[in-house]
């Protein structure tokens, strides 16, 4: 229970990866950690790529940064629908900026771009999206986990092993 009292919200859209949000779910719950799904306001319910549904707890809008230990952003192509809605990137850029853990896999570096946070640091991603953060200002490199101060980033659900230990460490200082 080493996460006992921290307060983490996993982001959800639709068509997001299961793997890459069923594993941290869980993964954080088994810590002790209180998770929330939280959406973007347009929809209750999400299917993800592979027909898993998840209900989110609240949405973007109703979440206030200063209360959260940590998000975690799943891939997939939620990413691409997630920043279509400002409340989800402001929720992310706000809480990166107060120096509260962000962890993005996959696809999710298209938030991490769209929320204007990558100028200087240094992430993973699925390799697909290399050029649009490096684009956003980023240093990308092809490791299973990167971290940059609060910024954690893995490449794919291959990397969820490594990436949620990392996770789960930043989540404990």
């Amino acid at each position: 229970m080493e996460l006992k009292g921290k307060q983490v919200v996993i982001l959800v859209e639709q068509v997001f990866n299961d793997h890459e949000f069923w594993y941290p779910y869980y993964r954080l719950k088994e810590a002790g950690a209180t998770v929330r799904v939280v959406g973007s306001g347009s929809s209750r319910q999400y299917s993800g790529k592979y027909g898993t549904i998840a209900t989110v707890d609240m949405d973007a809008s109703e979440m206030v940064s200063s209360l959260l230990d940590g998000i975690v952003i799943p891939g997939g192509y939620a990413p691409d629908h997630m920043r279509r809605y400002p409340n989800m990137i402001e929720l992310v850029k706000n809480h990166f900026m107060a120096g509260k853990v962000v962890a993005a896999i996959c696809h999710a570096g298209w938030m991490l771009a769209s929320a204007g946070i990558l100028k200087g640091r240094t992430v993973t991603s699925f390799v697909a999206i290399r050029d649009d953060l490096i684009n956003a200002g980023a240093k990308w490199v092809d490791e299973e986990v990167v971290i940059d101060n609060n910024l954690i980033t893995s490449r794919k659900p291959d990397d969820l092993p490594a990436f949620m230990r990392a996770v789960i460490q930043a989540l404990k200082k």
